[in-house]
């Protein structure tokens, strides 16, 4: 029992936390002058890493200066690696952190330059880092719009296994389909596989319509024209589900606070505690 109170006294005393405090005051919190530059910092270093990558994209720039472009895409990445572990110490619970949306962004925003080391050309994939951009709004206090992206992700996991039945029920529509347009046209009009007819059949029931493939016969066109007039119903249907959960997710104001055991946004603003993780904020 002394045991355990000795580990809570030594983890609450203020040498024990200090430093993390304040590290995270400055690495998840813009309240704080140090934390604004912080961020804005770190913001300009993420569109410029990105801005690399594009410009290496382009073979005149590449041959010219590919040497240089290669070395900022190197710093930019060790920056972000630092970064990114600071995070993790600073938090009471990394491995939660690291789970997260954005901890995961975090990560795949930095694997893509080592990975190139032993399979070149992916680290043209750390223009995924321009999702790390989201946390703008969080950085400028634009309360509204992370209230509003938290009643939109609210309203897609309401929606989620409503969605999961529907894409389902469109997955085997579009096998059905495939399979008799393979048995009417077949491979003497362009119908070689069954896997081929599929892909018609997405093509055309998404609205795309290539025109690589098209029935010839007139029982292929009518089930081709089946298929396009059922498509326009099909496309409104998840629009239909996220609305209808949209307009009935309570809209409540959220704080751009971080907790600092989670690092978890969109608490309430009267939140005291961590509706993630239970730590008091």
């Amino acid at each position: 029992m002394s045991g355990k109170r000795s580990d809570h006294t030594s983890e609450s005393s203020p040498e024990a936390k200090g430093w993390r405090s304040e590290l995270h005051e400055i690495i998840f919190e813009a309240d704080t002058a140090a934390g604004k530059v912080f961020d804005c910092v770190l913001f300009a270093c993420i569109g410029l890493s990105v801005l690399v990558v594009l410009l290496e994209s382009i073979r005149e720039i590449r041959l010219d200066y590919g040497w240089e472009l290669r070395a900022a895409e190197w710093l930019f990445t060790i920056l972000f690696t630092v970064e990114y572990m600071l995070r993790l110490l600073t938090v009471h619970r990394p491995l939660r952190y690291a789970t997260s949306f954005f901890g995961i962004i975090d990560l795949l925003s930095i694997i893509p330059t080592y990975l190139s080391l032993v399979f070149p050309g992916t680290h043209t994939l750390i223009v995924i880092r321009a999702l790390r951009l989201l946390r703008v709004f969080r950085v400028l206090k634009l309360a509204r719009f992370v209230r509003e992206a938290t009643i939109l992700r609210r309203a897609l996991q309401a929606s989620a296994r409503k969605i999961f039945v529907f894409l389902e029920t469109v997955l085997t529509i579009i096998l059905i389909v495939g399979a008799m347009m393979y048995l009417i046209e077949g491979e003497k009009n362009g119908f070689t596989s069954i896997p081929v007819s599929i892909y018609w059949t997405v093509v055309t029931m998404t609205t795309v319509g290539y025109g690589d493939i098209a029935p010839q016969t007139p029982v292929g066109k009518m089930l081709a024209s089946i298929v396009m007039i059922l498509a326009y119903g099909i496309i409104a249907v998840p629009t239909g589900i996220v609305s209808v959960q949209l307009a009935q997710t309570q809209r409540l104001a959220v704080s751009t606070q971080a907790c600092p055991s989670c690092a978890a946004e969109g608490h309430d603003v009267d939140a005291v505690f961590c509706k993630y993780c239970g730590a008091k904020l």
